[in-house]
């Protein structure tokens, strides 16, 4: 090891004390270990210029013991020792450790160069009192290490693993519940833990989670909605209840708490090929917005498939706020469900409401009786162009989101299971599941808002 005048360790610490500079930046600057620097400098901030000077180039067995016993006492670390007792270098201390714990006191007496221990002397030394005492000693030791031991992997079958299985945190838990009963050299030589891991362990074991109440309540919402929602609805959830947390927060608690919303499939679109009756021109132009409810509806007919078994959705969905106006349900394609369900929308309007609806060119609107149905009531017919789903897109976004959140996440016996389904969605839809685009509340709700 390379040797520093006592005025170069003296200048470096006054470079970092007078700096701004933290000590990576000053080590790099003089070309030194970032080591020495943070050790030159907490010895110096312990005992002055003084604690330059170590007191002492040998230490006795006594005090090599005091220091290890401070330091498992106050949990301090080798580099706060060292300054502490005025010790040349932390690298010291951890050699006196592994000594202990190796062969305990007479580890940590000093061992002369040179000196070796003639045959005479040795087998007198073991007629001795002294040899007889350490040898009981020794058996004592053994008789505690198997015991701890056998605490050791109780306590580790009691948490339902094995002692190789177990985490870190899990061995530091085992280890402060046994270190009253056991030395704790001892038990983390059982664990197989670094007294630093411990130490760090410990320490994070004892702070508390300052998020366990948001992460319970972001439980509940998520299972509320049925894993329906990801960070960025429970979010807004979460600032409706009056609680202003960053979305950022909310995405890594919920990866913490293993929460992701459901993906959505894709289908693929297949546009009607038969010949056309009679079409509307595209009046809505993707202009998928509206200033007030009831000035433009989408509808179109959707397909579901249960055990060979078919049922078939037409809803009529206000641009407004994304509401669902009405619906209605069948076994079969037939006409009467999208009459039936123009009837339940007309009930909707007031006297001076006439919506512009639009929808694609399926056989049901090409009907002349539709467009009758219409006139009568004074609505103006819009629809998209032959083979491109993306003039309804609304309406093929409110048909991907239904079958995402609840067609494709769970299974139904029977139609009936899954038309039941379907009518409490809605309802869900409707009024309880949260629009970022409408500001964090349900359609609803923006639309009793905008009253």
């Amino acid at each position: 090891m390379a040797k520093y005048s006592l005025q170069f360790k003296l200048q470096i610490v006054r470079d970092y004390l007078g700096s701004t500079d933290g000590y990576s930046r000053v080590s790099h600057r003089h070309r030194m270990g970032r080591g020495l620097v943070r050790t030159w400098v907490a010895a110096v901030q312990q005992h002055g210029e003084a604690g330059l000077t170590p007191a002492r180039s040998h230490y006795s067995t006594t005090f090599k013991l005091s220091v290890l016993e401070r330091i498992d006492k106050e949990s301090l670390s080798y580099r706060q020792a060292a300054a502490l007792f005025k010790i040349a270098t932390p690298s010291s201390i951890l050699r006196w450790q592994q000594q202990y714990e190796q062969g305990g006191l007479a580890g940590l007496q000093r061992k002369r160069r040179g000196t070796m221990v003639k045959q005479g002397d040795m087998l007198s030394a073991i007629e001795t009192p002294v040899n007889t005492q350490r040898t009981q000693q020794e058996l004592t030791d053994e008789v505690v290490r198997l015991q701890l031991e056998n605490a050791y992997l109780k306590r580790a079958k009691s948490l339902g693993s094995t002692p190789t299985a177990l985490s870190t945190r899990e061995k530091t838990q085992i280890v402060i519940e046994l270190k009253q009963h056991y030395p704790l050299a001892c038990l983390l030589k059982a664990a197989g833990l670094a007294r630093s891991t411990f130490y760090y362990q410990s320490k994070r074991l004892a702070v508390t989670d300052k998020y366990a109440g948001l992460k319970s309540t972001i439980k509940t919402l998520f299972e509320r909605h049925k894993g329906r929602y990801g960070y960025r609805r429970i979010t807004a959830a979460l600032r409706n209840q009056g609680t202003g947390i960053n979305h950022k927060t909310i995405q890594r608690l919920m990866g913490s708490l293993a929460l992701k919303s459901s993906v959505r499939r894709r289908s693929k679109y297949r546009a009607y090929r038969g010949a056309t009756a009679r079409a509307a021109p595209n009046q809505l132009n993707r202009n998928f917005s509206a200033e007030r409810p009831n000035a433009r509806w989408v509808t179109d007919i959707t397909e579901f498939n249960v055990r060979g078994q078919k049922l078939y959705l037409s809803p009529i969905l206000d641009l407004y706020n994304r509401e669902i106006v009405a619906y209605e349900m069948a076994r079969r394609p037939v006409f009467h469900m999208v009459r039936d369900m123009m009837g339940k929308a007309f009930k909707r309007l007031r006297r001076d409401e006439a919506p512009l609806l639009h929808s694609d060119q399926g056989w049901h609107y090409q009907m002349s009786a539709f467009g009758r149905l219409l006139e009568r009531r004074g609505l103006t017919q819009s629809m998209s162009r032959r083979g491109n789903c993306l003039d309804n897109a609304a309406m093929e976004s409110f048909f991907a989101v239904l079958k995402s959140e609840l067609y494709y996440r769970e299974s139904f016996s029977s139609v009936a299971q899954l038309e039941k389904a379907l009518r409490g969605y809605i309802r869900y839809y409707n009024h309880d599941r949260l629009k970022l685009s409408l500001g964090g509340v349900s359609p609803v709700q923006y639309r009793l808002k905008a009253l």
